[in-house]
């Protein structure tokens, strides 16, 4: 109350016959305040001198460890048309085991012996390279053979050659023998005319040198005859070697010429079966595509296509399938500023949905209802969100993690830092300064600042 009159009023003196007022001023409420402030101060002041675990705190999924036990959509390789289911959503299906029949709906696949004749195809086209090598080896037979005939009738016809060659030399030497005694012949009958016309011999004598002049002239017409027709010969005989090297190479220039397209024909046929081959093997994986089985043992989730009849594309999803065994991790994101305090091997707190937990972020060993994990893997590359993707593991040193948990359920988990007092992680939030980590190398706990 303002005092602002000149003649003051005593407060006690006139509220001294109030009954509240009595029983206000009568009592010791003042100093309990006073003690219960003091208190509060002093446990307050002790507890700024507590450890308390720095944490970062990201919110998760379940998830797994590796890759191959995620929950995955299971494709059609082929398009078609589905004929039959085999199991129902939920069901538990071991490795191999059929869950959906799909039939063909493309045309150059609808022959029901297909691979049959695919096969008669294929054998019919080995049979063809057989064909082809056999040929390739016959006309290689055959060239050699040309080529032994050929060095046989060369050398026959080399023989020739010289011996008419020899046959004109010596019918040139009776040539010019005969030549030489037609002379002879010559001069005796002119000389037997001269003493004839002298009287010196008879008409019968000259006679018969003129005779003998015939018959030698007869004997070199017929030696010179003989002397050209043995020239004929000899070049009848060199004519006969070019043509026999001639003819024997056309022969084996034919036979190598027609076993070059044999193998051409060979190679030819061998790429055709390898084509036919590759079409075959494909036929027989196509129809191995028809089933769709199950990669592992696990459980069909979901039936993204339904019905009988319903067509399915090349590379659509049929149904969604889970592994039956897997190891459980959690997947969680962090932010970029708290991504220098994640290392693998780091400790830390979860509590999942649906498990009841008392948490004290703080004070880890006062928490209730928590798991322990360990960061087991971190991305190198943020998400399209800017946080960046942690796995943490089942810490093997701890309690294991409840046998119901399920992919895909939520989780919360604390990373657990370096054990600082709570005054300074007061100041430390207050300043916005980040928090203090250790690496454990060697043994050795390293205390240092994130930057």
């Amino acid at each position: 109350m303002l005092n602002i009159s000149e003649n003051p009023i005593d407060r006690d003196e006139v509220l001294k016959d109030q009954s509240a007022y009595k029983d206000v001023m009568g009592t010791s409420a003042s100093r309990r305040l006073v003690f219960l402030l003091s208190g509060v101060f002093l446990i307050g002041f002790v507890i700024l001198f507590l450890p308390w675990t720095q944490n970062i705190r990201a919110r998760g999924k379940l998830t797994t460890l590796h890759p191959e036990n995620r929950e995955q959509n299971i494709h059609s390789m082929i398009s078609g048309r589905v004929e039959k289911w085999y199991v129902s959503e939920g069901q538990l299906v071991n490795k191999g085991d059929t869950i959906v029949f799909i039939s063909e709906v493309k045309s150059e696949y609808l022959d029901p012996k297909l691979i049959e004749r695919s096969a008669n195809q294929t054998d019919a086209k080995k049979a063809s390279i057989s064909a082809y090598k056999d040929k390739a080896d016959a006309l290689a037979d055959q060239i050699d053979a040309l080529q032994r005939n050929k060095k046989l009738k060369i050398e026959q016809a080399e023989n020739y050659y010289r011996q008419s060659r020899l046959k004109v030399v010596s019918d040139s030497i009776d040539f010019q023998t005969a030549s030489i005694n037609y002379e002879i012949a010559q001069k005796q009958f002119e000389r037997q005319q001269k003493l004839y016309q002298q009287g010196l011999k008879s008409l019968t004598e000259l006679e018969q040198r003129k005779q003998k002049l015939q018959e030698s002239l007869y004997k070199k017409i017929s030696i010179e005859n003989k002397w050209l027709s043995t020239k004929n010969e000899f070049i009848n005989a060199k004519l006969n070697l070019t043509i026999v090297q001639n003819e024997f190479s056309e022969k084996i220039a034919k036979a190598k010429s027609e076993r070059m397209s044999a193998l051409s024909g060979a190679l030819q046929a061998e790429g055709d079966f390898n084509k036919l081959s590759i079409q075959q093997s494909n036929y027989v994986r196509r129809s191995g595509f028809y089933y769709i089985t199950a990669p592992q043992d696990g459980y069909v989730t979901k039936a993204i296509i339904t019905g009988i009849g319903e067509s399915v594309k090349e590379g659509q999803s049929v149904f969604s399938f889970i592994p039956a065994s897997y190891d459980l991790a959690v997947e969680m994101y962090v932010r970029p500023i708290d991504l220098p305090l994640i290392q693998e091997g780091r400790k830390v707190q979860l509590q999942f949905d649906g498990w009841p937990a008392l948490v004290f972020s703080g004070w880890p060993g006062m928490s209730f209802g928590t798991y322990s994990g360990r960061v087991v893997a971190f991305d190198k590359a943020a998400s399209p969100k800017g946080e960046f993707r942690i796995l943490v593991a089942p810490d093997p040193n701890a309690a294991d993690w409840p046998t119901l948990l399920r992919l895909g359920s939520g989780a919360y988990g604390i990373g657990l830092l370096k054990k600082v007092p709570v005054w300074y992680e007061i100041w430390r939030n207050l300043n916005g300064f980040p928090p203090d980590f250790y690496m454990e190398e060697l043994g050795v706990k390293t205390s240092q600042k994130a930057k």
